[in-house]
């Protein structure tokens, strides 16, 4: 059964048309990541599958329910989601435990306090005022909010942007968590590593229509040309390889990464430079596009 089914949705603002004809199924317990452009139309998408904004034409469900839906319906329907918002808007003045009491009082069935302040690795600030916290820890209390009501489904809408990698990782693995215990998960987001690590699937916009829907790995292969990578020694700079070489060395990664048409011609060049420098080629891979390279071939983006 699909937790979250769209069929030929379509929402304009004037001539201008955010989503175009996008059709897909979501099944319970799934992690799907929507990645695109900026003004691809992924937040409206979102907002529209959260209920903040009706179709032009198209329909859509969320666990059975038109997001749209008023009176008790509606009601019981919004009791069974959870969502996080693109920006924050948490009362500052609240402590860490009293936002998360008093959401929980606007469900039947809240998960206890205390189990949702460790999922969120917040248990230490429970006294500590929302305004202190870091941006990082913010989030956090914005996804505490979101599942505090066991939610069937939960919406993130680009969940870590302006986070330091740290916090990135750690609102990850609250994430990684949630979807372990069965609750399906639609987030927008713009780090191709994030969906790599997060889903199941991925869906790609651009222009407001749907371009891809594949796994990760599926949507790796769609990028054609494989690709050499090899992680650089301390030390070694681009122009200590051979010309062909050094133009693919991602200087802030300090990695080679080569797309190759020629694997044979290609890997004798990198070895006899490995053996004539001395170099350890450790860690040499061979294999697909990164999501990224994919990604970028699919969508001739690079945003």
């Amino acid at each position: 059964m699909n937790a979250i089914e769209v069929e030929h949705l379509t929402r304009r603002f004037g001539d201008l048309a955010a989503v175009r004809d996008v059709s897909f199924g979501v099944p319970a317990g799934q992690v799907v990541a929507v990645l695109g452009p900026n003004g691809a139309g992924k937040t409206t998408l979102i907002e529209i599958l959260e209920g903040f904004q009706a179709p032009s034409s198209g329909r859509v469900r969320v666990l059975g329910t038109d997001p749209r839906a008023g009176g008790r319906a509606g009601q019981a329907w919004r009791a069974r989601i959870g969502m996080v918002l693109q920006s924050t808007s948490l009362d500052r003045q609240l402590t860490v435990g009293e936002a998360v009491r008093l959401y929980g009082s606007l469900f039947a069935r809240p998960m206890p306090v205390r189990e949702v302040l460790d999922l969120i690795g917040l248990a230490r600030e429970t006294g500590t005022r929302i305004g202190a916290l870091s941006g990082g820890q913010q989030r956090r209390v914005d996804l505490g909010l979101a599942m505090i009501g066991r939610p069937e489904v939960l919406f993130l809408d680009e969940p870590t942007t302006g986070l330091d990698p740290q916090a990135r990782r750690g609102l990850w693995a609250v994430i990684q968590q949630l979807a372990a215990t069965g609750t399906t998960v639609l987030m927008t987001t713009h780090y191709l590593d994030e969906a790599q690590r997060l889903a199941n699937r991925v869906i790609v916009l651009g222009d407001g229509q749907l371009t891809a829907d594949a796994t990760p790995d599926q949507l790796r292969a769609r990028g054609g040309t494989p690709v050499i990578r090899l992680p650089l020694p301390a030390g070694t700079r681009a122009g200590d390889l051979p010309a062909e070489l050094a133009s693919h060395v991602d200087a802030d990664r300090g990695e080679l990464s080569l797309p190759s048409a020629d694997l044979t011609a290609d890997l004798a060049t990198l070895v006899a430079w490995a053996r004539s420098s001395d170099v350890d080629l450790t860690g040499l891979e061979v294999g697909s596009p990164s999501l990224e390279d994919a990604y970028l071939t699919l969508t001739g983006s690079t945003s």
